[in-house]
């Protein structure tokens, strides 16, 4: 996806999460988040764009810990979040292609990164708060979730931080059946390591996940469980995923 993509989902996805946190109601149980309310996801991720705008808008070259999460409830903290949110996107538009700041992982530049994380960071809420809603949720387009699936594997569990570890040497293969996308992930006691594309899906792999884009990004980032898409091989693979891939803010 382009950086104009992402922003464009990025906008839209801002605002689909502040219908739903409306909708839901700020006491209502986010399912994928065990004991957070609506009112927690709502802290949490004003105080991530927030944070992500303070890089984009000031070229901080090194690492800064966040401001912390508002002491706001209510409709402040509504208002709030549709604030911080509309400063994140005003930010990465007005931001040069040539910026240069720290980010969390490399990207195809900082601009490009910030806009993707920020772009995935805020559909992934807005499914929590959907789902706190009880009601369907908000399809995500293929190409978006492809991006994300390629994210999460490439970028996030390439770090050293991943706990995707296994003493055994094992394959996890990822088919997005919608799309025609690929990724082997090859687990060991080092981080995973992800080759992207269609090649060598002759050769057999530990464990495949396969579905559409949208299915498997959710199952992927844990928002759904591994019977939400189709599954060959050895489930412990799956399970292993599934049991140590969560990203958590640290």
């Amino acid at each position: 996806m382009e950086t104009s993509e992402h922003l464009n989902a990025l906008a839209a996805e801002g605002d689909a999460l502040a219908v739903a946190a409306r909708g839901a109601g700020l006491s209502a149980p986010v399912p994928a988040c065990p004991g957070w309310q609506v009112r927690d996801l709502l802290r949490h991720t004003c105080m991530v764009h927030r944070w992500a705008t303070s890089f984009v808008a000031e070229g901080h070259r090194t690492y800064r810990p966040d401001g912390g999460e508002p002491d706001l409830d209510g409709d402040a903290l509504l208002d709030h979040f549709t604030e911080g949110h509309r400063l994140l996107v005003d930010a990465l538009r007005a931001a040069p292609s040539g910026l240069e700041c720290w980010t969390v992982f490399p990207g195809a530049s900082p601009l490009a990164f910030w806009a993707r994380r920020q772009a995935h960071e805020t559909t992934i809420h807005r499914v929590d708060t959907e789902s706190a809603g009880g009601g369907p949720l908000t399809t995500v387009a293929a190409p978006h979730a492809v991006d994300g699936i390629d994210e999460l594997l490439a970028g996030f569990h390439a770090r050293a931080k991943s706990r995707v570890r296994t003493d055994s040497p094992r394959t996890l293969r990822v088919r997005a059946l919608d799309t025609d996308s690929a990724w082997t992930v090859q687990l060991s006691a080092e981080p995973p390591m992800t080759v992207r594309g269609t090649a060598g899906l002759d050769t057999p792999a530990d464990c495949t996940l396969s579905g559409t884009a949208e299915d498997l990004y959710l199952v992927l980032w844990n928002r759904r469980p591994l019977s939400a898409v189709g599954l060959s091989g050895d489930p412990e693979v799956a399970g292993l995923w599934a049991g140590n891939s969560a990203v958590v803010w640290s």
